[in-house]
Formats: C-alpha cells, sequence, structure tokens
C-alpha cells in the first residue's frame, strides 16, 4: 500500500514537472520569437538611420558644393566689376567659415600695390567709389546665381554716385557690358551727365510747382 501511495506521488510529481517543462519551453520559444523580432527591427532601425545619416552628408556636401559655387560665381563678377572700373590691379574675395550649423562669409577687396597684397574691407577700400562698384556687382551676382533665377530688368539709383569722374567711362562700359552678358535691361536714375548720353533712352524728369512730375525724352545728338 504505501509502494502504491510512493508510485502514486512520484508520478504526480513527475506530471507536474513534465507541464511545468511545456510551460517553460513556450515561454522561451516565444521569448525566442521576441528576440528574434527585437532584433530585426533594431537592424531595420540601423538601416533606416543609416539611410537618413547618408541623405543628411549628401545634402550637406550639396549645399557646401552650392556655396562654393556661388561663392566662385560671386567673386568672379564682382572682381570682373572692379577690375573693369579700376583697372587690374583689383579683386574680391568671399571668405567661408563655418560657426556651428551655419556658414558665416567675409568679403574682402584685395589690392596689388608694386607686388604688396593689401586686404581690406569694401568700405574701407579707396573710399565709397570701390563701395558703390562692389555693391552693384554683388546685386547683380544675386540675380544671377539666384535659383531660380530672378528675371526682370536692373533697377539702379544713382549707380557709382561716389565713383570719381576719372573713372566714369569705365563704369558706363561696365554696365553696358553687363546688360549684354546677362541679357537685361537697365534702367537707372542718375545725375551724372556721361551715363545719361550712355543710355539707348534717357528722359528728363523736372519736378513742376504744381508737384506733378513732367517727363521729357532727351535726344542724344
Amino acid at each position: 500500500m504505501n509502494h502504491e501511495k510512493s508510485f502514486a506521488s512520484l508520478a504526480n510529481s513527475l506530471q507536474m514537472a513534465r507541464d511545468q517543462w511545456v510551460r517553460l519551453d513556450e515561454k522561451r520559444r516565444l521569448l525566442q520569437e521576441q528576440l528574434e523580432q527585437a532584433a530585426a527591427s533594431l537592424e531595420e532601425d540601423y538601416t533606416i538611420l543609416d539611410t537618413y545619416e547618408k541623405a543628411r552628408l549628401l545634402l550637406q556636401q550639396s549645399a557646401e558644393y552650392a556655396r562654393k559655387q556661388a561663392k566662385q560665381q560671386m567673386e568672379q563678377i564682382v572682381t570682373s566689376a572692379l577690375q573693369y572700373v579700376f583697372g587690374p590691379y583689383i579683386s574680391f574675395h568671399i571668405e567661408l567659415e563655418e560657426h556651428g550649423s551655419r556658414a558665416v562669409a567675409e568679403m574682402y577687396v584685395v589690392s596689388d600695390y608694386e607686388g604688396i597684397e593689401v586686404k581690406t574691407k569694401p568700405q574701407d577700400a579707396r573710399g565709397g567709389g570701390v563701395v558703390d562698384i562692389v555693391s552693384l556687382a554683388l546685386r547683380v551676382a544675386l540675380m544671377e546665381t539666384a535659383e531660380p533665377r530672378q528675371e526682370g530688368p536692373l533697377l539702379l539709383d544713382e549707380p557709382g554716385k561716389h565713383v570719381s569722374g576719372e573713372y566714369t567711362y569705365h563704369l558706363y562700359e561696365f554696365l553696358k557690358s553687363l546688360s549684354t552678358t546677362f541679357g537685361r535691361q537697365i534702367v537707372m536714375i542718375t545725375h551724372n551727365q556721361h551715363l545719361t548720353e550712355s543710355g539707348d533712352r534717357s528722359f528728363l524728369v523736372t519736378m513742376q510747382e504744381s508737384g506733378l512730375s513732367e517727363l521729357e525724352e532727351i535726344i542724344h545728338a
């Protein structure tokens, strides 16, 4: 009788152990599936992150390339303008520096005095005439390098106002070259007689006592 009870108790314990093993094995299988799913999800996340990183780097490189292209075009246009007006021994340079996530540009006029290179800010170089030309050329450069390209005429108010009289003819030649090179009409307001006579069509604007403006076309001989 005691043997039967012992056998029954042992059989019951064995069955309980089997049941527990089945439960634990099922739990192990579920945990294994979850682990595999998590690993697959993590691998997918790494793939997405890698794609984003490559896209970010590509955008950074594209932005940097675009900045360099714009820098070169601006330097070329402004240097051409300065040399057109003031001669070959002057040029325009832009220095780009990275500050955090943005690029900062510093602009300089570089003059060559008998082999000695002098770099100054535009406002400090040869008085106001250089500033006038740099400002004018930069406006043109921005219009030409912008995407999409800005259409329409170039509107100028007293261009080269501070440029010395000896350079006025060169300024006129430069403005004509701008119009031809970029295919833009130039409309300007000026008190400079030489620039007035250089236009294809010129008009004299006078203010009447009534406060109204009178427009009269100037016929060049």
